[in-house]
């Protein structure tokens, strides 16, 4: 049985009463993996933006299990020291991993955030070596859209986070690098120029469907027109 660890920042955690593109892709897992899987994770509540605190477990559907590894406004900072015991714990064979825009954002620069990476990869390795990672880039955002200099610096870091994967990839613990969505609109798929939207949460599972499809024949492609309600 594959154990799946979602890791992220406030777009993977997801706040009260959403769904998140970690439901998204559950779902897609239901209909399309072909054999037993678990969503494994040290955490499972979502942010409640009213208490300003993860405490919130008012998931849009109850059935969804829960599990994570992802917290509103942490990055790979936050999460290169936490992932070995998360993956030893919950013995993850596969990570799905979306940050990058908070550490730009608040904590560190393009080199320095791709240095926490590469980090990440090794600590994940320390607890698992065969672990396979899915990374999403820094996805399009409001920020970047009207800081010039922060749209350089996403732009610089998605490169040096493409060479770090091409360095560290081996065949024992596959490294694979996702793409951003082509039609990644931030005004149509998010609700406030960052977070993703329903139309948002089932781009950003499709990437990384599409991705594990492509390059291991995992799954199968995600469906186009948003099909999982």
């Amino acid at each position: 049985m594959l154990r799946f660890l979602f890791v992220g920042d406030s777009m993977t955690i997801g706040s009260a009463g959403e769904y998140t593109w970690r439901y998204r892709m559950w779902q897609h897992l239901c209909a399309s993996f072909g054999g037993p899987f678990r969503i494994v994770g040290p955490r499972a509540a979502l942010y409640d933006k009213v208490a300003d605190a993860p405490l919130s477990y008012d998931y849009a559907d109850p059935d969804f299990p829960q599990r994570h590894l992802a917290g509103w406004g942490e990055g790979w900072l936050h999460m290169a020291p936490q992932i070995r015991e998360a993956v030893a714990t919950s013995k993850a064979d596969v990570i799905l991993t979306s940050l990058g825009l908070i550490d730009l954002g608040f904590y560190t620069d393009a080199e320095q955030t791709a240095a926490n990476a590469r980090r990440f990869v090794t600590e994940a390795r320390a607890a698992n070596p065969e672990i396979a990672i899915v990374i999403l880039p820094v996805i399009p955002n409001i920020r970047a859209e009207q800081d010039e200099p922060f749209a350089t610096a996403v732009a610089h870091f998605n490169e040096l986070l493409a060479k770090t994967i091409a360095d560290l990839d081996t065949d024992s613990s596959p490294l694979l690098l996702a793409s951003i969505p082509p039609t990644y609109d931030v005004h149509y798929d998010t609700y406030d120029g960052t977070h993703p939207a329903p139309s948002g949460e089932h781009k950003l599972a499709g990437a990384f469907a599409d991705a594990m499809y492509q390059a291991w024949d995992m799954g199968a492609p995600y469906p186009e027109g948003a099909a999982y309600r």
